[in-house]
């Protein structure tokens, strides 16, 4: 627990410079290197990451991508991700044809659909923070929302779900309480109202969209929910226990945001059906 603790503080210390400064260039440089980096984990947890006809155009496409969504237009940015995306999926359909049997068929499957969710996943905050309206504010909800459920999912589980009674999921994740996730769920609606409150008393230009933000409050976290058992169901069937060790008593890059991208996408979504402010 004290080894869960600092690396978190410390990981804390390091993201809000990123966030603070986040129409400078340091945001897309720093989704970047983040998409690489959980490209490589979700590769090496296929057992991919050595076939450099997979992974060098991967790691490419996840370097691009942040700086195309900050420099690139709305209308620009749907084509360059519709490309990306027919790109990837005749790509690996012609490594399939040519490889004469080298990469399974599952294997090259689980690897477009994982690496096309990360990717989404993480530019999807930057996507939010540069092209929609209160954008500044409305990205950071696929932080608030991702971490305000899994904190909460944890101490209501502890404090309600005693003996696992209630078991959500324990083929995937033993310890995951129906009380923690209802827990989850409650507390992440009202922090996402809470925090609409706060952004319009910082910025009144800013008029909050209450029920907006408790709707998405309630989607979000199961999302997040959503997100981090796949996350687990992918890594119980590859047979790991963490995507990496960058962070000490986390895990990978993927252990720590699998919520993050998941709420991600979804706010993605959200915002182009409704408007926060």
């Amino acid at each position: 627990m004290k080894t869960r603790i600092i690396t978190a503080v410390v990981a804390t210390l390091i993201l809000l410079p990123v966030l603070i400064f986040a129409d400078y260039p340091v945001l897309p440089i720093a989704l970047s290197l983040v998409s690489l980096i959980a490209v490589f984990e979700m590769l090496r947890c296929i057992g991919l990451h050595r076939a450099w006809v997979i992974s060098v155009p991967l790691y490419l496409l996840a370097l691009a991508l942040p700086i195309c969504i900050r420099l690139l237009s709305r209308a620009e940015l749907v084509k360059v991700a519709f490309a990306a995306i027919v790109f990837l999926l005749f790509y690996f359909f012609a490594i399939l044809l040519f490889s004469h049997g080298k990469y399974k068929l599952a294997d090259l499957s689980v690897c477009f659909m994982t690496v096309l969710y990360i990717l989404i996943g993480f530019n999807a905050i930057l996507y939010v923070h540069d092209h929609v309206y209160g954008g500044e504010y409305v990205y950071l909800i696929a932080f608030i929302g991702a971490w305000i459920t899994d904190i909460f999912a944890y101490f209501c589980g502890m404090l309600f779900g005693r003996g696992g009674k209630h078991k959500l999921i324990p083929d995937v994740s033993p310890k995951k309480t129906v009380e923690g996730s209802i827990g989850g769920i409650v507390f992440c609606i009202l922090s996402m109202m809470l925090y609409g409150w706060i952004v319009s008393r910082i910025e009144p230009s800013l008029d909050a969209n209450v029920a907006v933000f408790a709707v998405a409050g309630l989607l979000i976290s199961i999302v997040s929910q959503i997100g981090d058992l796949c996350m687990s169901l992918i890594k119980r069937t590859y047979g790991i226990k963490d995507y990496g060790k960058l962070f000490p008593g986390h895990g990978g890059m993927l252990d720590r945001f699998d919520s993050v991208i998941a709420v991600s996408t979804v706010l993605l979504v959200i915002t182009g059906f409704a408007e926060f402010f």
